[in-house]
């Protein structure tokens, strides 16, 4: 016998008790007692959000809170800009860091 043909005869043989047994298992299933399956489903209820309005006027309370640091800081607690131990590379020490108006007013109007 070619194998070919034996090929074939096993093919069909198997796809035959594949039959056979897919039948026997549906037959069983659609015999056999079912179960009742009750679902129960109970609701949760989210807490639903509660707004209170709120004792003081948020505007008013940021404007306490600038009134009360513009009352606090003067330009006496403005650090002045102290460079020392400084130095340019190129030319030395920086200075002192202080310059005067007519020095700015120098740089500023020449065009």
């Amino acid at each position: 016998m070619k194998t070919d043909v034996l090929k074939k005869l096993i093919k069909e043989s198997v796809r035959e008790v594949i039959q056979e047994e897919l039948k026997e298992i549906l037959l069983e299933a659609l015999r056999s007692p079912k179960a009742v399956i009750k679902e129960s489903v109970q609701p949760v209820e989210s807490p639903k959000p509660t707004f209170t309005q709120p004792t003081m006027n948020t505007r008013q309370k940021y404007m306490d809170i600038m009134n009360e640091t513009a009352l606090s800081f003067t330009s006496g607690n403005a650090q002045s800009f102290n460079p020392n131990g400084v130095t340019d590379p190129v030319n030395g020490n920086l200075g002192t860091g202080e310059v005067g108006m007519d020095t700015i007013m120098g740089l500023l109007n020449t065009k």
